[in-house]
C-alpha cells in the first residue's frame, strides 16, 4: 500500500501553505484568461504532485471519473447525432411554427434551448442553436443579439433542470450520488418558473420592438426543414440510442449504474451502428472523427482541477474554512442555505462556475457531521446547484456555454462585449437566484 500524501513538501513549506497558494494563483491565472485554462489547470495538477502534497497515487483518486465519463460518452453521442441534421430540423420548424413572427421565434428559440440543455447540456445546445439562430436572424435582416442573449440565459436555466444539463450538476451528482431522478423532481420545477419569468424582462427590453419585413418572413417560411436532415438512417439510430441512454440515466441509479457508464455504453453503441457497414479503413476515419468532436479542454480542465482541489482537500484546508461558515451562520441550515446559493451565484458569474463548485463540494461535505449526517445537507446541495447554474448567466465568463455563444456572435460581426452584457444580465440572474430562495426556503427549510 502506497503512503498516499506525502508529508514532505518542497522547500520544506507547510503543505497547507502551499496547496492553498497554489490554488489561489490558478484561480487568478483562469480569471485573466491570459493562457487556456486547461493548460492552467494541468500545470497545477502537476505541481501538486511535484511539489509534495499528493503522491501520484492519491491524485488519480482524486479525479472523478464518473463526471469525466459522463462528458465525454454523451459529447461522443451528441457530435454524431449532429451529422444527422435532427438539431437544424428543430430550429427552423421551430421558427415556422410561429408564422417566423420575430419576437414568436425568440421564445420558441428559448424553450427549445432550455429543453435540450435539460436533455443534453448546455454547452452542445448552444453549439447547435446558435448557428441556426444566426442564419435566420440573417434571413429576417434583424439583430441577433437579443435571440443570443436570450439563448444563453435558457441554456443556464434549462441545463438547470437535469443531472447532465450543466456540469455542476454533474459534479454534484457524482459527489453525492443523487440520480437524474433527483434532479429533475427537486430542480425542474422551479427551472420551468425562472424560464417562464425570464421572457417578461427580455419582451419589455427587446421583444416589443423587433419587427421584421414581411417579404424577408415569407423567405423564412419557405425553408423546407426537412431538407435538413441529411442522413435518414443516422437519424433513427441517433434517436434510438439517446432513448436508450435517457432510459439508463432514469432507471440506471436504482439498478447500481453510474450515469458515467450509461453515458460511455450508449457512445460505443452509436460508434458501433454508425461504423458497422464501412470497411475497416472508414470506420478509423469515422471513430477518429468522432472522438475529434469531444472538447477535450473541458476533459482535461476537470482532469486538472480535480487534482488540485483533491490536494488542497488532502491538506484539511477545506475543512477548517467549513468550521468557519458553520460558526458564522451560528449552525443554522437556512442561514448556510441561503448563503451557499447567494455567494455561489455571485462567485459563478465572477469566475467559471466548474471551479468554484469543485471547491464547494468537499466544503459543503464536510458540514455534515454539524448538521447530523449527509441526509441533512441535501437543502445545501440543491442550494449550491441552483446557485452555480443560475450565476452562470451573471457574467460572459460564467459558464462555457456563454463564452461558446459569443464566440459564434463575434464570427457573425455582431460580438458581444463584457460589460453591457454583464449590466442586463446580472440584475436579471440575482432576480433568479431570489425566486429559487424562495423556492429553497418552503420546499426543504
Amino acid at each position: 500500500m502506497h503512503e498516499l500524501h506525502q508529508p514532505d513538501v518542497i522547500f520544506g513549506l507547510s503543505p497547507t501553505l502551499f496547496a492553498g497558494s497554489l490554488f489561489v494563483l490558478t484561480y487568478l491565472l483562469i480569471i485573466t484568461e491570459r493562457l487556456n485554462r486547461a493548460i492552467i489547470a494541468m500545470t497545477a495538477a502537476a505541481l501538486m504532485i511535484m511539489g509534495g502534497v499528493l503522491t501520484q497515487e492519491a491524485a488519480i483518486q482524486g479525479i472523478d471519473f464518473n463526471t469525466i465519463g459522463l462528458l465525454t460518452g454523451m459529447m461522443i453521442i451528441v457530435g454524431i447525432t449532429r451529422d444527422s441534421g435532427v438539431f437544424q430540423y428543430l430550429a427552423i420548424r421551430s421558427a415556422k411554427i410561429v408564422k417566423a413572427d420575430p419576437w414568436g421565434i425568440l421564445v420558441m428559440l428559448m424553450f427549445v434551448t432550455a429543453l435540450l440543455s435539460a436533455l443534453l447540456d448546455n454547452v452542445t445546445t448552444v453549439l447547435l442553436i446558435a448557428p441556426v439562430t444566426l442564419l435566420i436572424t440573417d434571413t429576417l435582416k434583424i439583430s441577433a443579439y437579443p435571440y443570443l442573449f436570450a439563448e444563453i440565459f435558457a441554456s443556464n436555466i434549462g441545463g438547470t433542470a437535469t443531472l447532465i444539463g450543466d456540469p455542476p450538476n454533474i459534479m454534484i451528482g457524482s459527489a453525492t450520488g443523487l440520480g437524474y431522478n433527483d434532479f429533475l423532481f427537486n430542480l425542474a420545477p422551479i427551472a420551468i418558473l425562472i424560464l417562464l419569468v425570464t421572457v417578461i424582462p427580455i419582451y419589455l427590453i427587446w421583444g416589443r420592438h423587433i419587427k421584421a419585413d414581411q417579404e424577408l418572413i415569407s423567405k423564412v417560411m419557405m425553408y423546407r426543414e426537412i431538407d435538413a436532415i441529411k442522413d435518414w438512417r443516422l437519424l433513427k439510430q441517433s434517436l434510438f440510442v439517446l432513448t436508450l441512454v435517457m432510459f439508463g440515466f432514469i432507471v440506471g441509479h436504482d439498478y447500481g449504474y453510474q450515469p458515467a457508464t450509461v453515458a460511455m455504453f450508449g457512445a460505443a453503441m452509436l460508434l458501433t451502428l454508425n461504423c458497422l457497414p464501412h470497411d475497416q479503413e472508414k470506420q478509423s476515419s469515422m471513430v477518429a472523427r468522432s472522438l475529434g468532436e469531444v472538447e477535450w479542454i473541458t476533459i482535461f480542465f476537470f482532469i486538472g482541477l480535480f487534482i488540485l482541489v483533491y490536494g488542497v482537500e488532502s491538506t484539511g484546508l477545506l475543512e477548517s474554512l467549513a468550521h468557519q461558515v458553520i460558526d458564522l451562520t451560528d449552525g443554522d441550515k437556512t442561514v448556510t442555505a441561503m448563503s451557499i446559493l447567494f455567494v455561489s451565484a455571485v462567485a459563478s458569474a465572477i469566475v467559471d462556475n466548474i471551479p468554484f463548485v469543485a471547491t464547494m463540494i468537499p466544503l459543503i461535505k464536510s458540514m455534515a457531521v454539524s448538521f447530523g449526517g449527509a441526509e441533512e445537507l441535501l437543502p445545501l446541495w440543491w442550494s449550491l446547484a441552483l446557485g452555480a447554474c443560475l450565476g452562470g448567466n451573471g457574467s460572459l465568463v460564467g459558464a462555457s456555454a456563454n463564452l461558446i455563444v459569443a464566440g459564434f456572435a463575434e464570427r457573425a460581426g455582431q460580438p458581444i462585449r463584457f460589460l453591457p452584457f454583464m449590466l442586463m444580465a446580472f440584475p436579471m440572474m440575482i432576480a433568479s437566484v431570489f425566486i429559487s430562495s424562495i423556492y429553497v426556503y418552503l420546499r426543504y427549510l
